[in-house]
Order: structure tokens, then C-alpha cells, then sequence
């Protein structure tokens, strides 16, 4: 008679599932873009005034749904290559982590565009999310001190990073407040996330 014993959870396993579940996040969040652009062809932009409106109260409304708002579909395909590339980066560390991300970029990266953009503008576009995710992969591995990480932060330099600085120059119709706290936001970001923060670690169980 043969016996069974039962299998064991492997970490490549688990990586697998942690992957998995990033790399679906940054799909549903990246679908909710084109299908938030689909109704809003529809509806002949009119979803676009629900974007950033600077310095009114119910502007703040956009600091959530300006990342899911384009104008048009090649200001929406011009910001998917990015945000997927950068996005799959951080995704393969969990949909917590992605989430974690986001919520950070998208919420400080917001309000500092609601602040400082000028008066009567509305911001829309995932493009702060662009440059908060790619300053969050520049900034992680120093603050993690990781090799590995370092390395990514020096790959996402090489190649967008001319478009980076070129995105924070003052140019019409493109929001370089939105590009520039979208980038300091994912440096917080990477600060707030990281690994051996100040007083992580310092406690240890009384034996």
C-alpha cells in the first residue's frame, strides 16, 4: 500500500500567485482607462470635466477620476505603453504593493496638481501615474538598498528617462504640475514602502 503525504507549498509557487495577482490589478486598472474612454466617446467628452479642475473644492473629485479620463485615444494609447511597462515592474512585487502604489501617486501627485495648476484648467490623463510609477522604481532601490532594484531604477532612467525630464518643461496644453507631483509622489512612495524603514525590525519577541 502506497502512502500520500500532502504536497508542500513551494516559494515559486507562491511568487506565482503573487505576480498573478499584480499583473491582474494593473489590468483591471488599465481597462477601466479605455472603458472610461469608450463611454466617454460616446458621450462626446463630457466625462473630461470630471477631471482635475484646479483650486475648486469640487474639482477634488478628479484627483480620483483623472487618471481614467483622456483626451481622446492617442492621448490614451501614448500613456498605456508606459504605464503597462512600468506598471508589470511593480506589479510582480503583488497587487498589494501595485495598489499601495497607486493610491499614494494617485492621491498626493492629485492634490499637488489641484493646487498648483492654473486657474480654470482642468488636468486629466494617467501620465502623473506614468511618472509617480517610474520615480517609485528609480527611488526604491535606494532606499531598499538592493541591487536589484537599483539596476531596474537604472534601466527605467535609460529609457524614459529624457521623456521624463522633457515631460517637467512648461509646454501647452500638457501638465508638467501633473508630471512633476506625480514623480515626487512616487518618490514618497517608494519611501513610505520601504523594506528597512526606521524602526521596522527593532522589536524582538522576549524569549
Amino acid at each position: 500500500m502506497s502512502s500520500q503525504t500532502p504536497a508542500k507549498r513551494t516559494g515559486r509557487t507562491v511568487d506565482t500567485a503573487r505576480i498573478g495577482g499584480g499583473l491582474k490589478l494593473l489590468a483591471v486598472l488599465v481597462g477601466l482607462m479605455w472603458l472610461s474612454e469608450v463611454i466617454d466617446t460616446a458621450l462626446h467628452g463630457d466625462l473630461d470635466k470630471y477631471g482635475i479642475v484646479a483650486r475648486d473644492p469640487q474639482g477634488l473629485i478628479g484627483i480620483v477620476t483623472a487618471p481614467f479620463l483622456h483626451l481622446g485615444f492617442g492621448h490614451l494609447i501614448s500613456n498605456t505603453l508606459p504605464l503597462v511597462t512600468l506598471g508589470a515592474l511593480i506589479a510582480v512585487s503583488g497587487a498589494a504593493r501595485l495598489f499601495a502604489v497607486t493610491a499614494v501617486v494617485t492621491v498626493i501627485g492629485g492634490f499637488g496638481t489641484w493646487l498648483i495648476s492654473p486657474p480654470n484648467t482642468i488636468t486629466i490623463g494617467a501620465s502623473g501615474l506614468v511618472f509617480g510609477y517610474a520615480a517609485y522604481l528609480i527611488a526604491r532601490g535606494l532606499f531598499n538598498r538592493r541591487i536589484g532594484q537599483v539596476l531596474v531604477g537604472i534601466l527605467v532612467i535609460v529609457v524614459w528617462g529624457s521623456a521624463l525630464l522633457g515631460g517637467l518643461l512648461p509646454q501647452d496644453g500638457i501638465s508638467w504640475q501633473g508630471h512633476l507631483f506625480g514623480g515626487i509622489s512616487g518618490i514618497l512612495a517608494a519611501w513610505f514602502l520601504a523594506d528597512d524603514k526606521p524602526g521596522r525590525g527593532l522589536v524582538r519577541p522576549v524569549k
